[in-house]
């Protein structure tokens, strides 16, 4: 093994977005059985500070590829295309006249039912969004596509999460 390979090489899975995650999950408690800090507690400290840092790298790149999200982003990165999301918010006008009403529907949703159906029907964007992003990753690799899909992902993330934060204002 080697700190410097990507995820995938670390996980010895193919470069791609879709992965089987019985898979990833059961090459991780492999990887870390191996590695794991207490397997080398009674090394010398050199021995017992590279598997700590082989545990921390592992237990990273395993977060990363388990999230969907994270591993759409990170293959954009490998493929010289980096999310940048912090420096471009640019988005399609279709998708940000979504957002709007998304906003406003949920800043004048009255009762929890009505915030439920909001939802819902985020969640339902977001399942398209993904399935979307599977296919500009694995079929059209059109990493700089992948990059806007991913962004735009964010926001309904982020979205979904301010939904949940109401629905539980509203004690649902």
């Amino acid at each position: 093994m080697n700190l410097q390979s990507n995820d995938f090489e670390l996980f010895e899975l193919p470069l791609a977005y879709a992965l089987d995650r019985a898979v990833l999950d059961e090459r991780w408690k492999a990887l870390q059985r191996e590695v794991h800090p207490d397997r080398h507690a009674a090394a010398d400290a050199q021995t017992q500070r590279q598997a700590m840092q082989w545990s921390v790298r592992i237990n990273e790149a395993y977060q990363r590829l388990k999230d969907p999200l994270q591993r759409a982003a990170y293959l954009c990165e490998l493929h010289g295309a980096p999310v940048q999301a912090e420096n471009n918010t640019a988005m399609p006008p279709a998708f940000l006249m979504q957002q709007m009403e998304w906003r406003e529907a949920l800043e004048e949703a009255s009762s929890a039912a009505v915030v439920e159906d909001l939802a819902d029907e985020v969640a339902a964007a977001r399942k398209r969004m993904l399935s979307q992003l599977q296919q500009t990753a694995d079929v059209q690799q059109d990493w700089l596509a992948l990059a806007g899909q991913v962004r735009a992902l964010m926001f309904v993330e982020r979205f979904a999460r301010d939904v949940e934060s109401r629905l539980e204002q509203l004690g649902q």
